[in-house]
């Protein structure tokens, strides 16, 4: 009896957390949504009616809207696809309506060709984070975690690495270490090092297409390193959904029977395949600008909580890889949130517009990303909110 008290309470506890969260998340959003300044507008979170209206604008930009609408897979999404192979230098690609499903087909397909079932990839990557076990529990596939550093694996320990595996999977930039990239250098001595082993090389894309300016390299060259690649039209696009998985010609075929079988022949897809077609129209080629503004703001940052005179914060990358990276404070995230919330509810002025999540005892990071609306921003509107969120804080 008391044991059934004691789970009952600790419910009720968790329920009411959730419940604050949810009161939190949409305080924040209709914060953010008539905020007068802020970096970044996630299109996710538009209303249905802006996304159509920018959908409606775009469209005809992209493509003939006299034409059929696709049936199974033909048409317009044909035409995504070889777009998509074209920018990224294969002979083919195949949409996928998901990244999670895009990737187990790929790397099932390169399991039965490998004959060695086993994934080698970082413990951060998606695929061990977010996808609930698919690996095993759905593709039959075995993941093997080659480092437990946050940062991509290196050569060497790609080399040292004591059990064999079929498939190296790099998730480029990852993310939940920071959206950290490795240089150039170093991505091709990893993929040296793997085909070493007899390994193929499948890149986890998802935001392949924000790494040019780090890499210093055009898409086609970047996706050249690895047999396939994965790629999303949503994240780094403002697209509706959808992903594509680009490689050889062979690969491809049999990952789209692959993809029938796991349910992606969706009947009609016009929507989604316009709207990355869109995205890739209009958001990819300000993608290298975001990217520059993104180091102007991350300096910005570290010298506005410098001045403040807060003893421990972190930008991390100090120099960020991507338009998007983390910020570390010493302080509980709940009252981070709140911090944030009310600023922008009291200036108007967005800085930090996501989650804070716990990373310690008393230590919180957020991740903040750079577009259209960031480019706005000088460093001294920065240094200057990040002085009046500070403000907002208790002594830590």
């Amino acid at each position: 009896m008391i044991a059934r008290m004691s789970d009952t309470a600790e419910q009720a506890e968790q329920a009411e957390q959730q419940d604050e969260k949810r009161s939190m998340y949409e305080r924040r959003l209709a914060a953010l949504r008539v905020a007068r300044r802020v970096l970044w507008r996630p299109a996710f979170e538009a209303t249905i009616r802006e996304r159509l209206e920018w959908l409606a604008q775009t469209a005809p930009q992209v493509h003939d809207l006299d034409e059929r609408a696709d049936m199974y897979g033909d048409r317009i999404v044909a035409a995504l696809e070889e777009r998509v192979a074209g920018l990224l230098g294969t002979e083919a690609a195949a949409f996928f309506p998901t990244g999670t499903m895009a990737q187990q087909v790929a790397l099932r397909c390169w399991a039965a060709r490998t004959g060695d079932p086993t994934v080698a990839l970082h413990p951060l990557a998606h695929p061990e984070v977010h996808e609930r076990n698919a690996f095993s529990q759905v593709s039959g596939l075995r993941s093997v975690r080659v480092t437990s550093e946050p940062r991509l694996p290196t050569a060497a320990e790609i080399r040292d690495f004591d059990e064999p595996f079929g498939t190296l999977m790099l998730e480029l930039p990852l993310r939940d270490a920071g959206f950290l990239l490795p240089t150039w250098e170093e991505l091709t001595e990893v993929v040296e090092a793997a085909r070493e082993r007899d390994a193929v090389v499948h890149f986890d894309g998802a935001r392949l297409w924000e790494t040019t300016e780090h890499f210093g390299r055009p898409l086609d060259e970047i996706a050249g390193l690895a047999d396939t690649v994965y790629v999303s039209f949503y994240k780094s696009l403002g697209g509706f959904g959808g992903a594509a998985l680009a490689g050889p010609k062979t690969l491809v075929e049999e990952a789209k029977t692959w993809r029938h079988r796991y349910g992606g022949m969706v009947f009609q897809q016009f929507p989604t395949v316009l709207a990355a077609l869109a995205g890739l129209e209009t958001e990819l080629p300000r993608l290298p600008d975001y990217v520059r503004h993104a180091r102007v703001v991350a300096a910005a940052l570290r010298e506005g909580f410098a001045a403040a005179g807060l003893p421990w914060a972190r930008v991390h990358p100090e120099v960020p890889h991507t338009h998007e990276f983390r910020v570390w404070l010493p302080y509980d995230p709940d009252m981070l949130a709140e911090a944030a919330v009310r600023q922008v509810e009291e200036t108007s002025v967005g800085l930090f517009g996501r989650a804070w999540d716990r990373g310690g005892p008393d230590l919180a990071f957020t991740e903040v990303t750079v577009g259209t609306a960031g480019l706005e921003w000088t460093a001294d509107d920065v240094r200057a909110a990040v002085a009046d969120f500070v403000d907002r804080l208790p002594a830590p």
